[in-house]
């Protein structure tokens, strides 16, 4: 076992990437075929980017703000997503079967908001997310909490079961409220799940020294929406992440608890996938937004 007295930070996270692929995603040229596929229906194959719309918050908080209404808040935002994250109920309830974009299906769950959240345990079988064609399942792994070692093993019997199926697996970094959110702390709550077999992780943006945490982990990227902010800060947190090395952003609040939920998903994929600024996307979240209250001419 590696001398624990003698743990020294990283220091080397600078330059571009050495190894080349045809696959546009880092890290996974070397899976199946049938991963690279599920992957790319999630992941856009022209930038190797995607926008997310997560909706899964039911499996622990209920019907929150937004999320109400499924049939009314999320099913006329599809068309504007690369991928969905739902958990399997909403799923085969609410989203048509021809919606032709990537799921992403919550596999982990058990404690509700009033439990203690760490202590999770995987809720999909892998033959059903077979039977619902999901393009990776989802599970949180809680580096630092309470069941830290329970939710790595979780997430290492689904990676198993997943390899099998030839479906990727997303580790998602669940943060404590008493935990430093800081790119020391993601640098190790991103690679763990990386190097236990997640093909791709999502995580949090902090503002400094971000690019770190892209660049220390093998395997792509992508960012958590997170509470909801004003339009033009979560604008510019995609943009920043972007930037510095994420591969998209997965955004569920920031989204459906606008104001304008279809105005700001257009803006969050214009940051993602067209290089606009800030700015820019903020202008065309106003412009759809106005365009939106416009009286129709009968």
């Amino acid at each position: 076992m590696a001398d624990l007295d003698d743990l020294r930070d990283g220091t080397d996270f600078t330059g571009g990437e050495t190894v080349r692929s045809d696959f546009p995603l880092k890290g996974l040229a070397g899976q199946d075929w049938g991963m690279r596929a599920r992957l790319s229906r999630i992941f856009n194959p022209a930038d190797g980017k995607t926008v997310m719309l997560a909706f899964d918050h039911g499996y622990f908080q209920g019907p929150t703000s937004g999320l109400e209404r499924l049939d009314r808040s999320i099913v006329p935002l599809v068309p504007q997503a690369d991928a969905l994250m739902c958990t399997r109920g909403a799923l085969r309830t609410t989203i048509p079967a021809t919606n032709g974009k990537g799921i992403v299906l919550r596999a982990s769950g058990g404690p509700s908001v009033l439990k203690e959240l760490s202590d999770e345990e995987i809720t999909v079988g892998i033959d059903d997310a077979v039977r619902l064609d999901a393009a990776a399942l989802a599970i949180q792994v809680f580096i630092g909490g309470e069941h830290e070692t329970k939710s790595i093993k979780n997430m290492s019997t689904l990676v198993d079961q997943g390899q099998s199926a030839g479906i990727p697996v997303l580790g998602v970094t669940a943060v404590g409220k008493d935990m430093v959110r800081d790119a020391r702390y993601f640098r190790l709550a991103t690679r763990i799940p990386a190097e236990l077999g997640a093909s791709f992780i999502k995580t949090y943006y902090v503002e400094k020294d971000f690019e770190t945490i892209t660049s220390a982990c093998p395997v792509p990227i992508i960012i958590a929406g997170g509470k909801k902010v004003a339009e033009k800060e979560a604008l510019t947190v995609a943009y920043r992440a972007i930037d510095q090395g994420a591969a998209g952003v997965d955004m569920g609040r920031n989204v459906f608890q606008s104001e304008h939920p279809a105005a700001m998903l257009a803006a969050v994929r214009g940051v993602v996938h067209d290089g606009l600024t800030p700015d820019e996307a903020f202008e065309l979240f106003e412009q759809l937004s106005h365009a939106a209250l416009a009286p129709v001419s009968l």
